[in-house]
Parts: C-alpha cells; sequence; structure tokens
C-alpha cells in the first residue's frame, strides 16, 4: 500500500504555504480554517497571514482531523489539519487562499485561486421582515464554505428589506435556498432570477447591470451585451422535435446535432442565460417526459436587442416590477402583465390604469374599474337632467380621489407577476 500511494512532496524548510480548503463556523469560537499544509510547518502560536485577504492572526490553537478535531502542537508539510485563531468576520476567510507566516511570508499564493464572478442574481426575502437580520446571519455562515454567493442589501416596495444574491447558477441557487432551509429553518421568498448584463454608454464605458432600475437613461446607451451560454442535451430521438422548438422559441442557435449510441442524441445550442433562468428546465423535462439531460456553461457576451418594461399604476412606474427583456417578447409580456396586475389588485373608488411602457411608449393597457354608488337610485321619474347632475357630481369626486388616491401592490399580486411565464 505505501509503494502504490506516494507521500505527499513539499518542502519543510520552506516559508509557510497552506491551502484553505474550507471553513467553519463554531458559535463559540469563532471560524475554524480547514487547511493542507503544501510547504513548511505552523505551530500553536504562530502569527500567520492570509495571503489574498492581507488579514493577520494568532494561531490560538492547530490541530489535525482525524474521526475529530485533535489538538497538535504543529502542522507540517503534507498535513491536514484547522486552525483556530478566533476571526469572527466570515468575509475574511476565502476559500482557496493561501496562510503563510508574517514574518517570513511566501513569495506567491498557491495556485488555483480566483474570484469567482456570479451570473444569475436573485432577491431573496424574509417572509417575516423582524427576520432580516437572521437572514444577513445565515447567508454569511453559508458564505463561510462557499466563497460563489455574493449578496448586498436591497429593498423592495413590495417585498420589503431583503438581499440581492448572485449565484454561479440555477443548481447552485437552489442549493442555496435549500441550506437556507434545512441549516438555518429561514422562510424565504426568492424572486425571479436574472442574470447580468454588460451596458455600454456613447463614451464607450461599460457597465455592470443586475437590476433593470440601474440602467442608465435609454438615450445614453449605445448597446447591451447579453450573457450566451453553450447548453448540451442529451435526449431520446423521438423527441428532438419539440426540445428544437423550445430551444429556437428561447432564441437558441443550433451548434451541432450528433448521435452518440442507438437512439440517443446530443444537440448544442447556444443560448442567452436569461431566457433559461425561470422555467427552461421544467419544460424540457415536461417534453420529453423527464428523459432529457441538460447541462451549460457560460460562454461569452454578445450585443443584443434588449428592451426595458416599465409597469405604471396611475402613471407611476413601479419599479418592483420592471424587468429587462427581448424588444420580440416586450410587447407580449407586458400584455400578460397587465392581464394579470388586473386580476389581482382590488378595486378602489377610482379607476386604476394598468400600463406597461417600454420608454415613454405605452405598449400595453388594463384598467381596474371603480367602486360606484348608484346615486340615481332614488330618482323616481321627473327630468332626465336631474339624474344628468347626479351623474356629474359623482364624477368630479371621482376625479378629484384619483388626483390625492395611492395605489398599493398587495404582495401576493407582486409574487404572481413574477411567476409568469
Amino acid at each position: 500500500m505505501v509503494q502504490r500511494i506516494p507521500s505527499p512532496t513539499g518542502d519543510t524548510d520552506a516559508p509557510l504555504q497552506a491551502l484553505i480548503f474550507d471553513s467553519l463556523f463554531n458559535s463559540f469560537r469563532g471560524i475554524i480554517t480547514l487547511c493542507k499544509v503544501e510547504n513548511g510547518s505552523i505551530r500553536k502560536g504562530d502569527k500567520v497571514k492570509f495571503f489574498n485577504t492581507g488579514m493577520e492572526y494568532t494561531a490560538d490553537e492547530v490541530g489535525v482531523l482525524k474521526m475529530d478535531m485533535i489538538p497538535t502542537q504543529q502542522l507540517s508539510t503534507g498535513e491536514v489539519g484547522y486552525i483556530i485563531s478566533g476571526i469572527k468576520n466570515a468575509k475574511e476567510v476565502k476559500v482557496g487562499d493561501t496562510i503563510t507566516h508574517v514574518d517570513e511570508p511566501c513569495d506567491k499564493a498557491i495556485a488555483g485561486f480566483q474570484e469567482v464572478k456570479p451570473m444569475v442574481f436573485a432577491g431573496v426575502y424574509p417572509i417575516d421582515p423582524s427576520d432580516y437580520e437572521n437572514l444577513r446571519t445565515s447567508l454569511e455562515k453559508l458564505q463561510l464554505n462557499d466563497a460563489s454567493l455574493t449578496f448586498m442589501p436591497e429593498s423592495s416596495v413590495a417585498l420589503g428589506f431583503g438581499f440581492r444574491c448572485g449565484f454561479l447558477g440555477l443548481l447552485h441557487m437552489e442549493i442555496v435556498q435549500e441550506r437556507l432551509d434545512r441549516e438555518f429553518n429561514m422562510d424565504v421568498i426568492t424572486t425571479v432570477p436574472n442574470v447580468s448584463y454588460m451596458v455600454y454608454d456613447k463614451h464607450g464605458n461599460a457597465k455592470e447591470v443586475h437590476n433593470p432600475s440601474g440602467l442608465p437613461e435609454q438615450t445614453l446607451i449605445e448597446h447591451i451585451e447579453e450573457p450566451y451560454i453553450r447548453a448540451t442535451i442529451i435526449t431520446d430521438a423521438n423527441y428532438i422535435g419539440p426540445i428544437m422548438k423550445l430551444c429556437l422559441d428561447k432564441r437558441g442557435e443550433l451548434l451541432k446535432q450528433e448521435y452518440v449510441s442507438g437512439n440517443r442524441v446530443e444537440l448544442h445550442f447556444m443560448i442567452p442565460l436569461g431566457e433559461i433562468v425561470i422555467d427552461f428546465y421544467d419544460k424540457l423535462k415536461s417534453i420529453s417526459k423527464g428523459y432529457a439531460s441538460f447541462d451549460y456553461h457560460i460562454d461569452s457576451f454578445r450585443p443584443s436587442k434588449l428592451a426595458k418594461l416599465d409597469i405604471l399604476l396611475n402613471g407611476e412606474s413601479v419599479d418592483a416590477l420592471s424587468t429587462l427583456t427581448h424588444e420580440s417578447n416586450a410587447v407580449t409580456l407586458g400584455r400578460k402583465m397587465c392581464e394579470k396586475l388586473k386580476e389581482l389588485i382590488p378595486r378602489q373608488q377610482f379607476d386604476i390604469a394598468i400600463q406597461a411602457a417600454i420608454g415613454a411608449k405605452i405598449v400595453a393597457r388594463e384598467t381596474v374599474k371603480q367602486v360606484r354608488k348608484d346615486v340615481t337610485a332614488k330618482c323616481y321619474g321627473g327630468d332626465v337632467s336631474r339624474k344628468r347632475k347626479l351623474l356629474e357630481k359623482q364624477k368630479k369626486g371621482k376625479k378629484r380621489m384619483k388626483q390625492i388616491g395611492n395605489v398599493e401592490v398587495p404582495q401576493k399580486a407582486f409574487l404572481a407577476v413574477l411567476k409568469l411565464d
């Protein structure tokens, strides 16, 4: 056995280089850093530095990992162990970083560390507003052993205070949601995910935008680029037609198609990432009766004709309902959103105009009719002008109400619009 498994390589006398591969949170001892010593050695009480973050600590305890954490006096080259330094802030420990000595630092970090770039963004909000700080703490703890998760505070008119989270992809997003539920018992609402776009202005400056509200004025934009993915779908030959139609409807472009073995076909597509983040996977499984498998990786950014779709209630824009979509799909989506909101917004004492707009152009409109009292009920006979006078008086009152009245979008309406196909 010893002959077949080579001993660890490394120089015991070289400056310390230890690779962080995971970290755990302990409510009594702070963050426990798990690492593998590539070169040199580390003793209890040594002053250490995290290479990429530049933070310095004292190694209060070092030890090896067996069935449990066993404290030792030192960790040498090739050993896998843990370091406890009383770190309280989760952001200071990044998986893939290098630990070295403060007095005798190494020349360079262990290769392989790079800042990950999230591609899919979604809002995560606590169902109970009082859980906001608990949600922040939970996300920080998740970040400990998931360096690719990013989050920043944001607020929404309909959902209150929450966080804008960045994920590597859809699977990563589902895992984070599941872990929030299982490990921290957090009940959260996740908004429909959207992707990051590169916006170029007329001066040649580039800006990364994750949210439609972050877009500059339409007149200042030169062009917008959206991320494309290279998708691989393996399916039964009987389902090629419906799957191709689904991908082409999502603005996909067929690259190649090859028969793998027997009746199995491998299809390669280039599809905009923004088109697959909502319900693509569910539809794919549905039309292939669960047979098709789907895999993708980010390919590149490409220029695209995108439009910002705003929803106006009585002429006032609702930021939380703004979306960024392709020009060819904008009018249809606007019409669907208006129809859905008409069903869900309760009637008021005045008419509510629900409009979908692209820039200054209104592309769809629905009206929630006012609740009206029958003011002519007591008029028996008499001249028609009496009835007209009463109706005119009511009309003036409704007009005055509309000027001072506010329309609040109920939370259920907001969530239902987010789930629109």
